[in-house]
C-alpha cells in the first residue's frame, strides 16, 4: 500500500510534529518501510483544536467523523509502554494513531492471541477505505486516545481544491460578487408593510439572517473555470459547514473499498460495522460559561427554546445549519400552524353559538320535558328495563352543541380552509425556494442502497457459479416478488388486525353495558352509556397509540425486504406502507361510530344479535355525533399528549439518564480519564443518531386527519391542534438542537410525497363530512321534518316524528325485561328511534315512506356538498397562482443580469484579445523599420520582436 504517498500531511517544522524513531517504530511493530507520520500533540493540543472542532495542528477543521469499535489487548498497551522506556527521543506526551497503513504486527516471540477473524476482516476494510477516501483528495486524522473506551474517531477534512471539485460536480449555486437589488413595494402598500413590520416586531427573532433583505446577491452553479465570479476574499467561509459536510457525505457515499469482489460505500461499511457511526459535528456548545458564539447557540436561544413560542421561526438560520429538507419541514410545520389560528377562532365561534341557542333547541326541549311521558323499549334483553325519554337529556343538549346548523357552516369552511393552506404552503415554498437559490434545481439519481448492491452482488455470484455471463445485474420483478407478495400478505392481515380489535372492542361495549344495566341503583342505570363510552374510548386509544409503534417496525421490515434501489425510493415506499397502516389503525374505531354504529340494530322483536347472544348497540336518542365527539377529542387529545410527553420527551430524557449512568460507571473505574475534557466529536457521539423526518411528518398528517376528516363533529379540533403545534414546534427545535447528532443536509425545493397526501386527505375530507352531516347528525331529518310534515312550520314535534312504536307483546320469547313493572306501570307500547310501521299498521314494522324521503335528502345533500365545496376549492386552487408574482419577477431578473454578466465577461475577453493584437501588430512593425545597423543583427532583432508576445 502507498502509504506515503496518500496520506501528505503538513512539514513537521511547520507544525511542530514530533516523529517517533525508527527503532521505536519497530518496537512496536511498524513497518518501516511503510511508516505513516504520527500526528502528536501541540503543548495545548485541546485549545489549538478547539476540543475537537480542528486537526491537530488547529488549522484544519474536522468536516466529517467516522466512527468504529475497536479492542485494545494487555499486551498491546504492555507493548507501547516498553517502546516508550526504549526511546528517550519521544517528545510527545500522547499521539493519534496513524491513519490506515499497516496495523501494529507483533513480534514473532511475543504470545499476544490473535484477533478473530472479523475485527481484523474490519480493519482491513477501514484501512482500504480511508486509504480511497485519501486517494480522492480527503486528508484524514484518527484519535483512539478518547474518554470512550474503545471507540476510535476518524477526523475527516476536505481541502480547497477538493471543495471547488464537488461544488462543481453538485452544481451548488453560490452567490457572486454582483449584487442586485430586490423590487420593494411602493405607495399605500409600502406604508401597510412597513407598519406589519413595526407590529411584528417584537415577535420576530433576533438573527440576522430574518431581516427583510433589500439586496440579494446573484448566485451561480459554482464552476472552478469561473471562479473570478465569486467572492472568494474568505476562502474559509466561503463553503459553510453544512455545505462541507454535504460535499465530505457525497465522496463517502461513493468511495468504495473492494475486497473478495464485494463493492462498498459508507452506508454498506455502516450496515455491516465496519464503523458503527458517521455524522458531521455541530458548530459547538449550546450552554454553559464562556461559549463562544455559534449557530447552534444561537438556535437553542432564539428557537429551542419554550420561552420563544410566541416568536416566528428563524427559517433561514435553520436552513443554514441543518439544511433544505429540514428547514423546508420547519416552514411547513409554522405555515400549518398559522393557517390553524383562523380555523380555530372560526370554531370556538361555532361551538359558543352552539352554548348559546342550546335552550332554543325545540327537539332538546322536548326530550327534556318530563311531561311528554315517552316510554323508551329496553337497550339490553332481560336485564334491560323500560326507560323514560328524559333521563337522555343531557345527552340531548350536549349533542347541540356540536350538531348545529353552524356546523354545515364549519365543514364548508374547513373544505375551502384546506384548499387555501396547499395554496399558501405553494406560495410559500416557492418564495423560499427563491430565498435558498433553489430554482432551477432538480433532484439526480441517488446512489443505490448498500443492501441493493448486497442483493445484486449475491444474485450475480449465483449466475457466476452456474456459468452464466453476468453483465450489470440488477432486480427485476421476478426477484421481488416474494416480498412484494409478503408486502401484500402483511398489510392485510394489520388491516385485518384493527378490524378484529375493534371489534373486540365493540363486544367489550356491549357485555359491559349489559353488566352495568344490572345495576339496582337508577344512578348507575342512568350513567351506563357515558361509563361505557369512556372505558372503550380509552381501551381504543391505548390500543391505537401500542400498534402505532408496531405498525411503524412492521412498516420499516416490509420496506427493507423489497430492497429498493435508493434512499430515495426506500422514504417514499415507507411513507406509503407507514401512512396506510397508521390511519387504518387511528380512523377505525371513528369510522365505526360515524357510519356503521346504531345502523344495524334491527328493530324490538327482531334483533340482530352477534354469536346469537351479544345484542349489537344503539345510537342515543340524540344519535351518534356526541359519542363520535367523544371518541374524537380523547384519541386525538390523548394520541398527541402521551406521545409528545412520553415518547418525544419522556424516552430521550431516559435514555440520555441511562448514558449517563453508564458514563458515570466508567469514569468512576478511570479517575484520570474523568479529568480530561471531551472533545467535540465525542460529545456529539453520544447523542442520538438522526433517524429521518418521517416520524414527525407523520404526526402531523395524522392531525391534520383529525382536524380536516370529522370537522363537523368536533369543531375544537382546530384549537387543540394549534396548541399542541405550538409547543411541538420547540419540542422538535429543541430535540433537533440538543439531543440529536448533527444531520447531514439534504438538498430539496418541496416536501415530496407529504404534499400529496394532505391533498388526498383534503379531498376525502369533504366526502366524509358530507356523510357525515347527512347520516351521522340529525340536520337533514330535521330539515325534512321542517318543510314536509310540521304542520306550523317549527320543530315542535319532530322528536314524536322520529320515534316508532312497538307493541311489548311482539318481544321474541326470553328477550322481555324481567322487571316489566320497573317505571312503576304496566307498559304496552314502547318506542324506539327508526322510521318504521306502527304495530296497528297491516304492513307493521315495516320501513316506512318517511325513511325513503329522508334517505334521499341525504343522498341528495352528499351529492350537492361534496360537488359544490369540491369545485369551491378547485376555484381557490385556481384563482390563487403558485408562484407570487414579485418572485417570478425577481427570478426572471436574476436570468436576465446573470446574461449581463456573462455578456460583459465575454466583450472584456474580446477587448483584451484586440487589445493584443495591436500591440503585437505596432511591435511588428516597429521591427521592420529598425535603422541599419540593427538590422544586421537580424537574428537578434527578430528574436526580440517576436520575444514580446511570448511574454505576454
Amino acid at each position: 500500500m502507498r502509504v506515503n504517498k496518500k496520506y501528505s500531511c503538513l512539514p513537521a517544522e511547520e507544525k511542530g510534529i514530533h516523529i517517533i524513531n525508527i527503532r521505536a517504530i519497530e518496537d512496536i511493530g511498524y513497518d518501516q518501510h511503510e511508516s505513516t507520520l504520527l500526528n502528536s500533540l501541540s503543548k495545548n493540543p485541546d485549545a489549538d483544536c478547539k476540543y475537537g472542532l480542528y486537526f491537530r495542528d488547529g488549522k484544519r477543521k474536522v468536516d466529517y467523523i467516522l466512527v468504529y469499535h475497536y479492542k485494545k489487548s494487555s499486551a498491546g498497551k504492555a507493548l507501547a509502554r516498553r517502546a516508550q522506556q526504549n526511546d528517550a527521543s519521544v517528545r510527545s506526551t500522547k499521539q493519534d494513531q496513524p491513519l490506515p497503513g499497516k496495523g501494529v504486527q507483533l513480534e514473532m516471540g511475543e504470545s499476544e492471541p490473535h484477533m478473530d477473524y472479523h475485527e481484523d476482516d474490519k480493519r482491513f476494510r477501514r484501512e482500504e477505505y480511508e486509504g480511497n477516501l485519501v486517494e480522492a483528495g480527503l486528508e484524514l486524522e484518527r484519535d483512539e486516545d478518547t474518554k470512550i473506551h474503545g471507540i476510535g474517531f476518524v477526523k475527516i477534512h476536505a481541502p480547497w481544491n477538493v471543495l471547488c471539485r464537488e461544488a462543481e460536480f453538485l452544481k451548488l449555486k453560490m452567490p457572486t460578487k454582483k449584487m442586485y437589488q430586490i423590487n420593494q413595494t411602493h405607495g399605500l402598500l409600502k406604508k401597510i408593510n412597513s407598519v406589519i413590520q413595526k407590529i411584528t416586531e417584537p415577535i420576530q427573532p433576533k438573527v440576522a439572517e430574518h431581516k427583510p433583505q433589500t439586496v440579494k446577491r446573484l448566485s451561480y452553479p459554482f464552476s472552478r473555470e469561473k471562479q473570478h465570479l465569486f467572492d472568494l476574499s474568505d476562502k474559509d467561509s466561503f463553503f459553510d459547514s453544512k455545505t462541507r459536510s454535504t460535499i465530505v457525505y457525497e465522496i463517502l457515499k461513493r468511495t468504495t473499498c473492494t475486497k473478495a469482489k464485494y463493492s462498498m460505500g459508507i452506508t454498506s461499511l455502516l450496515a455491516n460495522g465496519v464503523y458503527s457511526a458517521a455524522y458531521p459535528l455541530h458548530d459547538g456548545d449550546y450552554e454553559g460559561e464562556n461559549v463562544e458564539p455559534n449557530d447552534r447557540k444561537l438556535l437553542c436561544e432564539e428557537w429551542a427554546s419554550y420561552g420563544v413560542f410566541y416568536k416566528y421561526q428563524p427559517i433561514d438560520l435553520v436552513r443554514k445549519y441543518f439544511g433544505e429538507k429540514i428547514g423546508l419541514y420547519f416552514a411547513w410545520l409554522g405555515v400549518y400552524t398559522q393557517m390553524l389560528i383562523p380555523a380555530s377562532i372560526v370554531g370556538i365561534i361555532v361551538f359558543l353559538y352552539g352554548c348559546a341557542t342550546v335552550d332554543e333547541n325545540i327537539p332538546s326541549m322536548e326530550m327534556c320535558d318530563q311531561r311528554n311521558n315517552i316510554t323508551m323499549c329496553p337497550l339490553c334483553d332481560k336485564t334491560c328495563s323500560y326507560w323514560k325519554m328524559s333521563s337522555a337529556c343531557a345527552t340531548a343538549r350536549a349533542s347541540h352543541l356540536f350538531d348545529n346548523p353552524a356546523t354545515v357552516f364549519f365543514s364548508v369552511f374547513m373544505a375551502l380552509w384546506a384548499a387555501t393552506f396547499m395554496e399558501h404552503w405553494k406560495r410559500k415554498q416557492m418564495r423560499l425556494n427563491y430565498r435558498w437559490d433553489l430554482t432551477g434545481f432538480e433532484e439526480e439519481e441517488d446512489h443505490p442502497r448498500a443492501e441493493y448492491e448486497a442483493k445484486v452482488l449475491e444474485k450475480s455470484l449465483r449466475k457466476e457459479h452456474k456459468h452464466k455471463e453476468t453483465d450489470k445485474e440488477k432486480l427485476t420483478w421476478k426477484d421481488r416478488f416474494p416480498a412484494y407478495l409478503t408486502n401484500f400478505v402483511g398489510i392485510i392481515f394489520m388491516v385485518g388486525l384493527t378490524f378484529a380489535i375493534v371489534f373486540g372492542v365493540i363486544i367489550y361495549r356491549i357485555s359491559t353495558a349489559a353488566a352495568l344495566a344490572i345495576s339496582s341503583t337508577p344512578s348507575g342505570r342512568s350513567s351506563v352509556r357515558v361509563t361505557v363510552t369512556a372505558t372503550a374510548v380509552i381501551i381504543n386509544l391505548v390500543v391505537i397509540i401500542i400498534l402505532d409503534e408496531v405498525y411503524g417496525c412492521i412498516a420499516r421490515w416490509l420496506t427493507q425486504i423489497e430492497v429498493p434501489k435508493t434512499d430515495k425510493n426506500f422514504e417514499e415506499r415507507l411513507i406509503f406502507k407507514a401512512f396506510l397502516l397508521k390511519f387504518v389503525n387511528a380512523y377505525t374505531p371513528i369510522f365505526y361510530v360515524a357510519f356503521f354504529k346504531g345502523r344495524f340494530v334491527g328493530r324490538p322483536g327482531d334483533y340482530v344479535y352477534i354469536f346469537h347472544s351479544f345484542r349489537m348497540e344503539e345510537c342515543a336518542p340524540g344519535g351518534c355525533l356526541m359519542e363520535l365527539c367523544i371518541q374524537l377529542s380523547i384519541i386525538m387529545l390523548g394520541k398527541q399528549l402521551i406521545q409528545n410527553n412520553l415518547f418525544e420527551i419522556g424516552i430521550p430524557k431516559m435514555k440520555k439518564f441511562i448514558r449517563y449512568l453508564k458514563l458515570k460507571r466508567r469514569r468512576s473505574l478511570d479517575h484520570e480519564e474523568h479529568m480530561k475534557k471531551k472533545q467535540r466529536y465525542e460529545v456529539d457521539y453520544n447523542l442520538e443518531p438522526f433517524a429521518g423526518l418521517t416520524p414527525e411528518y407523520m404526526e402531523m398528517i395524522i392531525q391534520f386527519g383529525f382536524v380536516t376528516l370529522f370537522v363537523a363533529s368536533f369543531p375544537l379540533a382546530p384549537l387543540f391542534a394549534l396548541l399542541n403545534n405550538i409547543i411541538e414546534i420547540r419540542l422538535d427545535a429543541k430535540k433537533f438542537v440538543t439531543e440529536l447528532r448533527r444531520p447531514v443536509a439534504v438538498r430539496a425545493k418541496d416536501i415530496g410525497i407529504w404534499y400529496n397526501i394532505l391533498r388526498g386527505i383534503g379531498k376525502l375530507a369533504v366526502i366524509i363530512n358530507a356523510f357525515v352531516i347527512s347520516f351521522t347528525s340529525d340536520f337533514i331529518p330535521r330539515l325534512v321534518y321542517l318543510y314536509m310534515y310540521s304542520e306550523n312550520g317549527t320543530m315542535h314535534g319532530f322528536v314524536n316524528h322520529t320515534l316508532s312504536s312497538f307493541n311489548v307483546s311482539d318481544f321474541q320469547a326470553g328477550t322481555a325485561p324481567n322487571d316489566p313493572l320497573d317505571l312503576g306501570y304496566e307498559v304496552q307500547i314502547c318506542r324506539y328511534k327508526d322510521y318504521r310501521e306502527p304495530p296497528w299498521s297491516e304492513n307493521k314494522y315495516d320501513i316506512s315512506k318517511d325513511f325513503w324521503a329522508v334517505l334521499a335528502a341525504r343522498l341528495a345533500f352528499v351529492i350537492v356538498f361534496q360537488n359544490l365545496v369540491m369545485f369551491m376549492s378547485e376555484f381557490v386552487d385556481w384563482i390563487i397562482p403558485d408562484i407570487p408574482k414579485d418572485i417570478s419577477q425577481q427570478i426572471h431578473k436574476e436570468k436576465v443580469l446573470m446574461v449581463e454578466v456573462f455578456m460583459r465577461e465575454e466583450q472584456g475577453k474580446l477587448q483584451m484579445l484586440e487589445t493584443w493584437k495591436d500591440k503585437d501588430k505596432k511591435k511588428g512593425e516597429n521591427c521592420n523599420n529598425h535603422s541599419p545597423r540593427l538590422s544586421r543583427s537580424r537574428s537578434g532583432s527578430l528574436s526580440s520582436c517576436h520575444s514580446y508576445p511570448l511574454d505576454v
